[in-house]
């Protein structure tokens, strides 16, 4: 049978070892991490990723996260790109190779090419000497940790591969002011890209909008609220929202419908939200307020379409 106790402790010695080593090098950052970020933040093309084995799963993913914030990125397999796809990588973009022991001879086509086309190169090993390093124009030395467990396969070296590469993108994200907003433009599907919606990326335009003078009868305006079938009247005078008329609104008032107006029968200074507000903090307002439909204005004021609580719902905002 397993040994419990045993899988426990492997698994927290691991946890722990490669934890240690991550505080180590937040404390000591490679001398040429602000120099990467400076360099890449100049380049007017694409950050290309390499690597093999281990080091290419990490490569990818560091590609990926800079990419999803705001630096242009994808990943070369070294023996496609020895096969036709070094045509990819321009002199408007920067390499960044990653070997642990910075010897990897699958890395020596894309190694020769960026010294060939002065395409510029970041190393990225724990072996400051290695033929990876002494190539490159800038070094991100890793720390030499043991690797967790028994040492056969990379754990901790690959863990500091990782975190280093998420240190690198976010640095460049803040450096570029990248805001919530940009991201969900990368992010447009799934449950974080919903959690980043704008209200005017979800919300119905103003030809949704029931709209009706202070002085129109009830009547009319019923007949506008059933035209668009949203359950709510906008009262609006010289382009301001003076108030609104909700289902509720029409209950409520039920004996003077045929002789009030919709001024008169409006709630006044209503809750509206603006456009650029998260659709998820616009949701939490609904429900803060017990209502299903806000009204959405500019910045002046005017309103410029609705939300319901069901477009946030079906978009995934929860």
């Amino acid at each position: 049978m397993p040994d419990e106790k045993q899988i426990l402790a492997t698994a927290a010695q691991v946890l722990e070892l490669e934890g240690q080593a991550l505080v180590r090098m937040a404390s000591n950052l490679p001398d040429d991490f602000v120099g990467a970020v400076e360099r890449i933040l100049q380049i007017k093309g694409r950050i290309i990723l390499s690597g093999i084995g281990k080091s290419g799963h990490i490569a990818r993913k560091i590609a990926s996260t800079l990419a999803s914030t705001g630096t242009p990125a994808y990943f070369v397999h070294p023996a496609e790109a020895s096969h036709g796809d070094l045509g990819m990588i321009t002199q408007d973009d920067l390499c960044i190779l990653l070997s642990n022991s910075g010897e990897t001879s699958e890395l020596g086509d894309l190694i020769n090419h960026t010294r060939r086309f002065s395409i510029p190169m970041i190393g990225m090993s724990s072996k400051e000497g290695s033929t990876l390093m002494r190539a490159a124009d800038l070094r991100l030395t890793l720390p030499q940790e043991p690797e967790a467990g028994s040492g056969i396969a990379p754990t901790t070296s690959t863990t500091l591969a990782l975190a280093l590469g998420d240190a690198l993108a976010m640095a460049l994200m803040e450096q570029r002011g990248f805001l919530s907003e940009h991201f969900r433009t990368y992010h447009p599907g799934g449950k974080l890209g919903a959690q980043l919606a704008l209200v005017h990326q979800l919300m119905h335009g103003a030809d949704a909008m029931a709209v009706v003078a202070p002085e129109t009868d009830m009547q009319e305006t019923m007949l506008k609220m059933g035209e668009k079938g949203f359950g709510l009247a906008c009262v609006i005078e010289d382009g301001k929202l003076l108030g609104v008329i909700s289902d509720g609104d029409l209950r409520r008032n039920i004996e003077f419908l045929g002789t009030r107006t919709a001024g008169e029968v409006a709630t006044k200074s209503p809750k509206t939200v603006p456009t650029d507000m998260m659709a998820a903090k616009a949701l939490a307002v609904m429900n803060d307020n017990k209502i299903t439909v806000l009204v959405v204005v500019d910045g002046d004021g005017a309103p410029v379409g609705l939300l319901r609580v069901n477009d946030c719902l079906r978009a995934g905002v929860a």
